[in-house]
């Protein structure tokens, strides 16, 4: 326990443990998605963190999740800086133009919140609205539970929150109930699923995650990988080209690794937590999850979600929104009805 408040105070930055480096950071040419958003450099917490922003008024922090970018949340920083509020989104620690330390032990929940303090102080920000998606609600979740004191309220999408299970780890229990084959249990083996990606090509692997709208387990299997990149995936109407060439742009560059390392770091969070064993989140939030979407058909899920469990771990919870035939990059596919359910959410503290 004493190892575990250690390595709490040592990776939570005290104030004033950040500056700014530099105000230029690459900006995509994306037909105008991405006009009049400012791009730069910040030092938080030992990295060097990019970070996009567009608005003046109250801060909303939007916090993306894998395999995205700052540039998934393009659509409802207009939205939010057109309601009068700045919309922050940075690139999380390993991602796009933000640092990626090479070791899976530098992505800790404690080192990507303590990313987020430190962002926070150089934001000149004492206490922020938190917007998360896929692992950026994972963070966001923590960052309420560890600091809520900086949280005013929060919105995540497509994960809800789980409570830390105190007699068994999060990848026994993953591969007990999917197997071997399930995809954060293939993603463990560093290099591994890099060089399968690599074989596939970036765009194709960023055209299949983001274009997933199976609602059952998501497979790579050891012998045949996750499939042929002859095979041709067409894009829905709100994903371009464009779009994925700017993911590609970006992944090509930084490679997959820092992502990854996000899920090799389960059983690590899980023994780093655990003086948060059976915590409440005293923030009040909102979920969001789209009926497709894979993690809302967990086995167990909709039941903790709708008869009690979640509002029992989160006393504070508002509402819960289940949209329909909507997959699990819900921000992307439905922009505008997501802007409109943050923005009346937040609109009320």
């Amino acid at each position: 326990m004493l190892r575990v408040a250690r390595a709490l105070r040592s990776r939570l930055p005290r104030s004033g443990a950040c500056r700014a480096v530099s105000t230029a950071a690459p900006t995509p040419t994306d037909d105008g998605a991405g006009e009049g958003i400012s791009h730069r450099m910040v030092s938080v917490n030992g990295i060097n963190m990019h970070v996009a922003e567009k608005g003046e008024g109250p801060t909303v922090l939007l916090l993306h999740g894998f395999p995205e970018l700052w540039y998934t949340w393009r659509h409802q920083m207009h939205g939010l800086a057109a309601r009068g509020f700045r919309a922050v989104a940075p690139d999380l620690r390993g991602f796009g133009d933000t640092d990626a330390p090479p070791a899976a032990a530098a992505y800790s929940i404690l080192h990507i919140v303590g990313d987020l303090i430190s962002l926070l102080d150089s934001l000149g920000q004492d206490k922020v609205f938190v917007v998360g998606h896929d692992w950026g609600s994972m963070v966001a979740w923590n960052l309420s539970m560890f600091r809520p004191d900086k949280v005013k309220a929060m919105v995540t999408l497509s994960q809800a929150f789980t409570p830390r299970n105190p007699t068994r780890k999060s990848l026994e229990y993953l591969r007990t109930v999917f197997g071997d084959d399930y995809y954060m249990c293939r993603f463990q083996e560093p290099g591994k699923i890099e060089a399968e990606f690599a074989r596939l090509g970036t765009a194709w692997v960023l055209k299949k995650f983001l274009t997933y709208r199976n609602p059952g387990p998501l497979y790579i299997t050891e012998d045949q990988g996750w499939g042929s990149s002859d095979s041709k995936i067409l894009l829905p109407s709100w994903l371009s080209e464009v779009d994925i060439n700017y993911y590609t742009s970006k992944y090509e560059k930084a490679g997959f690794t820092g992502g990854l390392n996000y899920y090799r770091s389960l059983d690590l969070n899980w023994e780093l937590t655990a003086p948060w064993t059976g915590a409440r989140i005293k923030v009040p939030a909102k979920f969001i999850v789209g009926d497709l979407d894979l993690t809302y058909h967990s086995p167990g899920a909709q039941d903790f979600i709708h008869k009690g469990g979640l509002k029992n771990y989160v006393p504070l919870l508002d509402e819960v929104v289940v949209m329909k035939e909507v997959g699990h990059f819900i921000n992307e596919e439905k922009p505008t009805e997501i802007t409109e359910n943050i923005c009346d959410f937040i609109t009320k503290f």
